[in-house]
């Protein structure tokens, strides 16, 4: 969960057989698109990411089922079996690593929901006098209405016409909701909070179409420092009212795994269109993308949820057997890339298709007696409490936090001294949290197996403590330990522990060597998987930032 302190305190729970097609699925890349999609006959990329998706699902779907989707994917391209996602394991810098190529530090995006000492907040007039620091929310906070699905466009007989979104997300971003440039007293919109540029920036300036769907509109940060790279991007938003859909009044589409379901079906739909030539409505005939794809959510609730739809959630007890809901979850994913594959054929492109399958973030813990649910509201308030009798007259200490099943905290004090004095008092408290049936489970160390505060937390992401993003201070959380108040989630992603970041990477299709290998040699990271999509399109690597300024290279084997 994430919390804002200071005059008003905010607290907000988290709910968190191609021969040549290319295809991009988080944890997979496929073969390379390029020319004019206009013209019908360039290279396309797919890319999906399975939010949630181990190498180990993959691993163990494949072999209990040799003919699906899945199976054909990794037999028809090149299974990285050693990859990694970023760290945070968020799904904010995940997507973005993929597209960018940058990691966190690199990027300046360490979470979805975060922390700028230099920036002002949301609603900002008086940019003279108001004091410097804000939350900054690139989720479903930043919308006009975050209710609706359509986030505040206006579509009447929702969720029916959702496909009739807009392909603009920024035009159903509040801009009172967003952080104010102290330079320009303006607001600061998603794209121009990236620091680096964007696969999509490269196409877009080549005169390639390009696409993507994801789960907040805030996602178009994705759209590049130009704020146009995306021709059509579908953003539904995944945390509005699902009752609309006859679903539990005030759940969103998350609280049920048959609301996910139905919510990445439209996303389904949307690339489905796009395969057939039309914009994500199909409506409008625009060619196919050269760079396109959506993210899936329903595998990541339900490793998250206890119990959905009368099946269990999350793992059997050796924490590597997918229980019954996550089984039924495989299987729907399956059955969605198999549409894919099918419509890539019905329409001719798979000798110019290659398919990327991966994912943002994998998820935590996977073995269901490891988990251990903390409440860190408590945790929060006995650090600003000690604080305080040794500096009664100073703001609370912690300004904001997020912690999913890691601790990313920003101080109002950003001295060396301050830092050191929260890491010693979280590493020294002790508590009793739950376990996977509820019943008391204490704690050590607030959960945390590793702290890092001040200088150490910025060079632990690579960067300078003088810059204004970068949290004050990271926890590196036990396996099994989950940040939660109450007993809703067995699992979460965003720290650092192997089964938040081991994730798939497969390429398949147009431009790979057909022969099914696993690349079992070094270890190979998502931010590869963007200077692969502009390899696999004729495109050159060198015009992305991460690639000369950083080094980043394409994934082996290409």
């Amino acid at each position: 969960m994430s919390r804002t302190f200071g005059p008003v305190p905010k607290r907000r729970l988290r709910v968190a057989g191609l021969a040549s097609a290319a295809v991009l699925v988080s944890g997979a890349v496929l073969a390379p698109a390029t020319a004019s999609a206009h013209a019908g006959d360039g290279k396309h990329v797919l890319v999906i990411s399975v939010d949630g998706l181990h190498q180990s699902d993959l691993a163990w779907y494949v072999a209990q089922h040799p003919h699906s989707a899945m199976a054909g994917l990794v037999g028809d391209g090149i299974d990285y079996t050693n990859a990694q996602t970023t760290n945070p394991s968020d799904s904010f810098p995940g997507m973005i690593a993929q597209f960018t190529g940058a990691t966190a530090g690199q990027s300046g995006v360490y979470y979805d929901d975060t922390y700028n000492h230099a920036l002002l907040p949301p609603g900002t007039t008086d940019c003279k006098n108001t004091p410097l620091g804000t939350e900054v929310a690139w989720t479903e906070a930043a919308d006009k209405n975050l209710n609706s699905i359509d986030a505040g466009q206006g579509l009447s007989g929702l969720p029916g016409p959702i496909l009739q979104m807009t392909g603009d997300p920024k035009t159903v971003l509040d801009p009172a909701q967003l952080p104010v440039d102290p330079a320009t007293c303006k607001p600061i919109y998603p794209n121009q909070y990236l620091r680096v540029n964007t696969v999509f920036d490269i196409a877009k300036q080549a005169g390639l179409h390009t696409a993507w769907s994801d789960k907040h509109p805030a996602y178009s940060i994705l759209d590049g420092q130009s704020g146009n790279s995306i021709d059509d991007l579908f953003t539904p938003e995944i945390n509005s009212d699902a009752s609309i859909a006859g679903f539990p009044a005030g759940d969103d589409w998350t609280k049920d795994n048959a609301a996910t379901r139905q919510y990445d079906g439209y996303k389904v739909q949307a690339v489905i269109n796009e395969i057939d030539g039309y914009d994500h409505s199909g409506t409008t005939k625009e060619g196919v993308p050269a760079i396109f794809g959506m993210n899936f959510q329903t595998v990541s609730t339900a490793e998250k949820l206890p119990k959905s739809d009368g099946m269990t959630g999350g793992y059997l007890a050796d924490g590597v057997t997918p229980g019954p809901l996550l089984s039924s979850s495989l299987d729907w994913i399956d059955a969605q890339l198999g549409r894919f594959v099918a419509e890539i054929k019905k329409q001719h492109l798979d000798k110019s298709t290659t398919i990327i399958l991966s994912a943002k973030h994998g998820q935590s813990p996977t073995k269901p007696s490891d988990l251990t649910r903390i409440d860190d509201g408590p945790i929060i308030d006995a650090v600003n409490a000690a604080w305080a009798k040794l500096h009664p007259k100073a703001a609370p200490l912690v300004a904001f936090t997020v912690d999913d099943d890691a601790m990313l905290w920003w101080l109002s004090d950003r001295s060396q001294a301050a830092a050191d004095f929260a890491k010693n008092f979280l590493l020294s408290l002790t508590g009793t949290g739950n376990d996977i049936n509820g019943n008391p489970k204490p704690f050590t160390s607030a959960g945390l197996k590793a702290v890092y505060a001040g200088e150490a937390a910025s060079d632990y992401f690579g960067t300078s403590h003088s810059d204004p993003r970068v949290p004050d201070l990271v926890g590196v959380a036990q396996v099994g330990t989950v940040y939660t108040g109450g007993h809703g989630k067995i699992a979460e992603h965003g720290g650092a522990n192997p089964a938040d970041r081991d994730v798939p990477i497969v390429v398949s299709g147009a431009g790979v060597d057909s022969d099914g290998s696993h690349f079992d040699g070094a270890p190979v990271l998502t931010t590869q998987i963007a200077p692969t999509i502009l390899e696999l399109l004729g495109l050159d690597q060198h015009k992305l930032q991460t690639v000369r300024e950083y080094h980043v290279t394409d994934l082996p084997r290409i």
